[in-house]
């Protein structure tokens, strides 16, 4: 590794909380409780960590308790005996998802909003406590209708408007599985996701906006409809300021739920901890994307303990993050509501009408917790913004960053351009855990380009390839233990071998995670990116499969290798392709491989340079190699060329590198 460490032993630390809010945090508070239980002193947040991974189940039993999670029975196991990935969790326990955060036991006033669902048009909608529950209960009725009941699976092609969090509430209610993805998903990629659940309803946007431009995506819902088997109905969402195209297939959201008579209190069946909540989808380099079954139970402890404890969401407070309905910071924002908090639900580009526009919205609600990408922060920055002078942010007191490592100048950027008494708290974790390996902690100091500390019960190791730890060089992320938020399992793996093969398989009994990362003197975490061959251009994780399939309808590809390419702190998406004899990549071919991959998967899996070359490395099983193909783009060496089929394919490469300019 040429890396160096981000700070060194002797760097002062950008911001260090004042001893008034390390009081007021619920962190502080916790400790203190903890100390209590424990009968000993526990000084600091280390300390505290080391007691949550050295005693877990007293642990997450003392967490859950005081974050009052509502279990309408208990049991007495906190943590089955059964290694990873089979770990079971709260038997005997059973709580509702939904009604923990319809009903969250800090709410200061009914008649505050608790959704705020704002577009880039400037289209507000707000959404009252009470009246949230009416929407959901209203849905509920729709649903039981349409049969779905307890484990019947729900999906949404939808845009981040309140609908979407009804629909979720509603199915975690009944105890029905729900599922997501935004509307820029083409067809196929969204039937890949979805069609291994086989949904009995779909819900869909058949238009949003976005950069100042509408999309008609009537077309795409009636594509992705065709391709879900078991599908019963079909119904339109509505767009804040669009009318809704009208499918013959399908019915609109408002007949709907008028075709029956609601409750004005929504059904919140007590369920086990481990019951199926939600599906997300992480993909791969080969094959479907994975899809995660993810525990309510789990999911709610751990969503929780990272809003109210990490990220010192209070009560009252107003919590924004820039996100889709295809990412799972979706839905780690909507368990927001559990804390009593009010959330910002945002659709459109994060840069409409102008870059700022989001910290004029945060200024406008009086946002308190604001969530951004790291490629957003970076963007800023390069054009000199200061959105710190340019709007009134008193009540911003965290700002978040994930998706991708927010380098030590963007921390640096963040302080002298947005506030300078600000928690800013760099997170990584993941689809997978649908939470955080490591994030923020509001009572210790910030340091540029580490994140502060792994979450509290994360037992996080940082190995070398001999499974060592080792501290002040990039390892391998590692979990020595359960955690909640963990899937249950992988769709279709009932043997456990998918997932068994996704994160055990490199230290055998310990998660993987794929991610390079660095311990610090300090004590926090520099973040390199991922250590495998999956893309992460502008912090949103992409499978290479997803780009391929849409090329299999070109006759002129004959193969084809996507990788990122470093740029900055950032990542561009390049794609390498064997033409077929004959075909030569002019304008007008990359232009129609560019569209294929923008229909067939999303605007985000577009290549950023398309280039063409005379072969692609091979493994002599016959697997193109995209690692390999990665470092070549990237200016390193490549080893290990014994193991290829035909290692000629590393100077040829090169060779048409050098001669495009790009190395």
């Amino acid at each position: 590794m040429t890396e160096q460490p981000a700070t060194g032993p002797s760097e002062r630390p950008l911001w260090t909380p004042d001893a008034a809010r390390v009081a007021a945090s619920a962190m502080e508070a916790f400790r203190r409780e903890a100390e209590a239980a424990l009968g000993r002193a526990l000084p600091g947040y280390d300390a505290l960590h080391a007691f949550s991974v050295a005693e877990p189940e007293r642990f997450w039993r003392l967490l859950a308790d005081h974050l009052r999670l509502p279990f309408a029975a208990r049991g007495d196991v906190v943590r089955s005996a059964d290694p990873m990935p089979r770990t079971r969790w709260f038997e005997g326990y059973t709580l509702n998802y939904a009604r923990a955060l319809l009903y969250p036991p800090e709410l200061p006033d009914e008649t505050a909003p608790a959704l705020v669902g704002v577009t880039e048009a400037g289209h507000e909608r707000r959404l009252d406590w009470r009246e949230l529950r009416r929407l959901v209960a209203r849905v509920q009725a729709g649903l039981l209708r349409a049969g779905v009941g307890r484990g019947d699976a729900v999906a949404a092609y939808a845009a981040n408007v309140p609908e979407t969090v009804a629909l979720l509430l509603a199915s975690a209610g009944l105890g029905a599985v729900f599922t997501s993805c935004s509307p820029d998903f083409g067809a196929e990629a969204a039937a890949a996701r979805f069609a291994q659940l086989r949904p009995k309803l779909l819900f869909a946007s058949a238009a949003y906006r976005y950069g100042g431009k509408r999309f008609d995506t009537a077309a795409a819902v009636s594509a992705l409809a065709g391709g879900l088997p078991g599908l019963e109905a079909v119904v339109t969402l509505p767009y804040p300021g669009e009318a809704e195209p009208e499918l013959e297939e399908a019915t609109t959201w408002e007949a709907w739920l008028a075709a029956g008579p609601a409750p004005d209190e929504p059904i919140t069946e007590p369920l086990p901890f481990d019951h199926p909540l939600y599906v997300l989808y992480s993909s791969g380099t080969t094959g479907l994307p994975k899809a995660m079954v993810h525990r309510a139970g789990g999911t709610l402890l751990t969503h929780l303990k990272e809003l109210r404890l990490h990220s010192d969401v209070r009560p009252g407070d107003v919590a924004y993050y820039f996100t889709t309905c295809g990412w799972m910071m979706w839905n780690w924002l909507v368990s927001a509501l559990g804390v009593g908090a009010t959330v910002v639900l945002y659709d459109g580009s994060p840069a409409y009408p102008e870059p700022e526009a989001q910290f004029a919205l945060a200024a406008r609600l009086g946002v308190t917790f604001f969530g951004t990408s790291a490629r957003f922060i970076g963007e800023l920055q390069a054009r000199g913004a200061r959105p710190g002078a340019a709007h009134d942010l008193g009540r911003l007191r965290t700002l978040a960053s994930t998706g991708s490592p927010l380098s030590p100048d963007a921390f640096r950027y963040v302080y002298r351009a947005v506030e300078q008494d600000l928690h800013l708290a760099s997170i990584s974790g993941g689809t997978d855990i649908v939470s955080c390996f490591m994030l923020g902690v509001p009572t210790l100091p910030v340091y540029a380009g580490q994140i502060q500390r792994p979450g509290l019960g994360v037992d996080l190791r940082v190995l070398d390839e001999a499974g060592a730890e080792v501290v002040g060089r990039p390892g391998e992320l590692v979990c020595a233990q359960p955690l909640p938020s963990m899937p249950l399992r992988f769709l279709n793996d009932d043997g456990f071998e998918r997932y068994l093969a996704a994160y055990f398989e490199r230290y055998p009994g310990l998660w993987c995670h794929g991610d390079l990362v660095e311990r610090t003197p300090e004590g926090g975490i520099v973040v390199y990116g991922r250590s495998d061959a999956t893309l992460n251009p502008g912090g949103v994780r992409i499978g290479t499969a997803e780009i391929y399939r849409p090329l299999e309808r070109l006759p002129e590809v004959v193969e084809a290798v996507a990788v990122g390419k470093r740029v900055g702190a950032d990542q561009e998406v390049w794609l390498l392709v064997v033409l077929a004899p004959g075909a030569a990549l002019d304008e007008a071919l990359a232009g129609r491989i560019r569209d294929a991959v923008r229909r067939g998967a999303s605007p985000r899996h577009v290549p950023r340079r398309v280039i063409d070359v005379p072969q692609l490395p091979r493994t002599r099983s016959g697997k193109a190699m995209e690692l390999a193909v990665a470092r070549l783009v990237n200016g390193q060496a490549v080893p290990n060329l014994e193991v290829m089929a035909n290692p000629g394919s590393v100077a040829l490469i090169e060779a048409r590198l050098r001669e495009l300019g790009l190395l």
